[in-house]
């Protein structure tokens, strides 16, 4: 999905998500499997952050936008941070509280392959046009 924000920006795209994104005119890009405490830092140096994550059905819409409120959330998982307490960390240690929303998207196949299922994969324009409204870019390009 981020390779196809990347590319309706004209951005060069990796052919990995292992390999960093280009950045262009304020915007960054990263891939990561999990969020850890050490991304607060970073992320409280911006004004919006939209944060991408698949859902398994539990959500009605296949593709829904929602913000993201600073709130910790306290988990039985040790390796498990949400975005809100992500940005609570952001607002709690550093002083600023990025404009943030989190963008899930229904997925289909939850196995080890790097690749969306073709159902996921017909939801991506959806889910592309919505972060380029946030982020008021010009949709139709």
């Amino acid at each position: 999905m981020l390779r196809e924000v990347a590319a309706r920006l004209g951005l060069e795209t990796p052919c990995s998500p292992d390999d960093e994104f280009t950045s262009a005119d304020g915007l960054d890009f990263l891939f990561s499997l999990q969020l850890t405490p050490e991304m607060a830092e970073d992320i409280a140096a911006y004004e919006r952050v939209c944060f991408v994550d698949a859902h398994t059905g539990n959500i009605p819409e296949p593709v829904r936008m929602i913000p993201v409120e600073s709130e910790f959330q306290h988990s039985p998982f040790t390796h498990h941070l949400t975005p809100q307490s992500l940005i609570s960390m952001c607002e709690s240690v550093y002083g600023h509280k990025p404009e943030a929303i989190l963008l899930s998207v229904r997925g289909y196949a939850f196995g080890f392959e790097r690749d969306l299922s073709p159902a996921t994969r017909e939801l991506v324009a959806e889910a592309v046009e919505m972060i380029l409204r946030w982020l008021d870019i010009p949709t139709g390009m």
